[in-house]
């Protein structure tokens, strides 16, 4: 069994959702939604001096909740775990007013500390949050590469996606879910559309992993073998390449470089 842990309610079990059914068809997996920061994650992973496993953190920050997902399981449960959070950087009221270079420290922690998904569990990063799964012209978008957004605009990046992108909304890369959090597969065309999202899947997979290269190692071509994208040091390439020098991060989203790396 596999535990997801996801920062958002709604997008992000939207997006894993979709590529579990066109992808993986995997059952019993548990989704677990923080509805909070990274950062705040890292508070309380800090309380233990990272003594103590994701698992037991989160089910005594859980243990008042009648909706408790995880009260029935302990880390022993899950052959891997793996993080969904958003970078953020730019939302100094989530971050409670701390400087950024404060918070760019305390994630590199977070990453070091979730660097194997049989282990202490897998952390991914969107750059600078999950819309930018959005963020893409007409797929496929070979000027993805050149794309950034400035710091102070990453408070805004939900509108600039808006006025930025191809597509208007997730549909083209997602099922809609219904109020039982499942996903809602179209009766009619159901084969054409499954098609579809799996063509868009599969080239923002090879959009995002070139990125993903790109920014690590300035190659714009896949790596002859597949080996996974590496987490700290895609984070360091955006610190010394983009973050520190110029004032910006390089958009790019964790969802289908987990889909690359899993597959």
């Amino acid at each position: 069994m596999i535990l997801f842990i996801f920062e958002g309610k709604r997008r992000e079990p939207e997006l894993y959702k979709t590529m579990e059914y066109l992808f993986f068809r995997k059952k019993n997996n548990i989704i677990f939604s923080f509805c909070n920061n990274i950062y705040v994650l890292y508070q309380k992973m800090h309380e233990s001096d990272f003594t103590e496993d994701i698992v037991t953190v989160l089910q005594r920050d859980l243990q008042d909740r009648q909706d408790n997902p995880l009260k029935k399981y302990m880390r022993s449960d899950f052959s891997e775990i793996f993080l969904f959070f958003d970078y953020d950087c730019h939302n100094q009221n989530l971050n409670k007013g701390i400087p950024l270079e404060t918070t760019n420290s305390r994630l590199t922690e977070m990453l070091a500390f979730f660097n194997n998904e049989t282990e202490n569990g897998k952390l991914y990063i969107n750059y600078p949050m999950v819309e930018s799964i959005r963020y893409t012209r007409q797929l496929p978008d070979h000027n993805f590469n050149s794309y950034t957004v400035s710091l102070p605009s990453c408070a805004d990046f939900k509108q600039i996606t808006n006025d930025f992108s191809y597509y208007g909304n997730l549909d083209f890369i997602s099922f809609r879910l219904n109020k039982q959090g499942e996903i809602k597969v179209p009766s009619q065309n159901a084969a054409g559309k499954i098609d579809e999202l799996k063509a868009n899947w599969n080239a923002l997979k090879i959009q995002h992993v070139l990125k993903a290269v790109f920014i690590c190692s300035a190659a714009a071509v896949l790596p002859e073998k597949k080996v996974p994208i590496d987490q700290e040091e895609l984070f360091t390439a955006q610190l010394t390449k983009y973050v520190q020098p110029e004032n910006e991060v390089a958009v790019l989203n964790s969802f289908p470089i987990f889909l690359y790396d899993y597959l």
